[in-house]
C-alpha cells in the first residue's frame, strides 16, 4: 500500500507501529550506554564551545574599547563605562548558555560516577536510584542551577578579571592629566575635585557617576562571592567550569 494512502486512511485501517527495540542482553545494553554517553559528551562540548566564544567576544570588546579610550586624550572616559555595560550583557548571555551546558554536564558526570567509575574501581557506596534520576531528567529536562548561580560562577572564573581591568582603566582615565583634553605635564590630577570633574558625563555630575560605578562594582562583588550550597559537581571538588 502506498505510504500516503496508508496514513490518510482511518485510524483502524492504518498499519500498526512496532515498539522500539530495547536491549535484550548485557552487551546490547552496554552498547546503548556507550552511544548515549558519546551523544551527551557531544552536546556538552557544543555548549562549552558557545561559552568559550562568548568569553572571546568579551575579551575582544575590552581590548577594543581600551585601545580607543586610552589611545588619545580626546577620547571620552564614557567609552570605558560603555565597555562595562557590554561586558555585563555578554556575562548574562554566557550565564544563560552555561545553564544549558550544566544540564548535559550533570548527565555525563552522573553516568561516569555511577557506572564507568564502578567498572574501573567498584565501591560499595554509590548514588542510589541514579538510573531513575537520569531517566526522569531525560523525560522532563530542567535546569539544575539558577541564572544567579550561573552569573556567580562565570564571574569568579573569568569575568571578574575583565571588570577589574576596566575599572583600573577608568580610574587611570579620570585621574591622569595626560589623558584629558588639553593634556598637561602632570601625570595625575592634584585634587579630588579635579578627578570628580573629569568623571562627569554631560549633565551628570562626576560624584553621581562615581557613585554609580561604586554601586555597580559592589553588586558584582556580591554576585561573585555570594555563598550557595554545594550542589551538582560543586559537591565533588573544584573540577568544574
Amino acid at each position: 500500500m502506498d505510504t500516503k494512502t496508508s496514513w490518510s486512511a482511518p485510524v483502524e485501517q492504518r498499519p500498526e507501529l512496532s515498539a522500539p527495540a530495547f536491549p535484550g542482553t548485557p552487551s546490547e545494553f552496554i552498547t546503548v550506554l556507550a552511544h548515549y554517553h558519546r551523544a551527551e559528551i557531544a552536546r556538552m562540548a557544543g555548549w562549552r564551545d558557545r561559552i568559550d566564544r562568548t568569553t572571546n567576544w568579551a575579551i575582544t570588546v575590552v581590548g577594543a574599547m581600551l585601545s580607543v579610550s586610552l589611545s588619545t586624550p580626546t577620547a571620552h572616559h564614557g567609552v570605558v563605562l560603555f565597555a562595562m555595560v557590554l561586558v555585563l550583557l555578554l556575562l548574562v548571555i554566557e550565564s544563560r548558555r552555561y545553564r544549558f551546558f550544566d544540564v548535559y554536564r550533570a548527565r555525563v558526570r552522573r553516568l561516569e560516577r555511577n557506572y564507568y567509575a564502578q567498572v574501573l574501581a567498584p565501591e560499595k557506596d554509590i548514588e542510589k536510584g541514579w538510573t531513575k534520576v537520569l531517566g526522569d531528567d531525560l523525560r522532563r529536562p530542567r535546569f539544575h542551577i539558577s541564572l544567579e548561580q550561573a552569573i556567580s560562577r562565570r564571574l569568579r572564573r573569568n569575568y571578574c578579571w575583565l571588570f577589574v581591568i576596566l575599572l583600573l582603566a577608568w580610574l587611570l582615565k579620570i585621574t591622569s592629566a595626560k589623558l584629558q583634553p588639553g593634556a598637561g605635564q602632570e601625570e595625575f590630577g592634584f585634587s579630588l575635585p579635579d578627578w570628580l570633574g573629569n568623571a562627569a558625563i554631560g549633565p551628570l555630575p562626576g560624584w553621581l557617576v562615581v557613585l554609580g560605578v561604586v554601586a555597580f562594582y559592589g553588586w558584582l562583588a556580591y554576585a561573585a562571592f555570594r555563598h550557595y550550597e554545594a550542589e551538582g559537581e560543586l559537591a565533588y571538588g573544584n573540577v568544574h567550569v
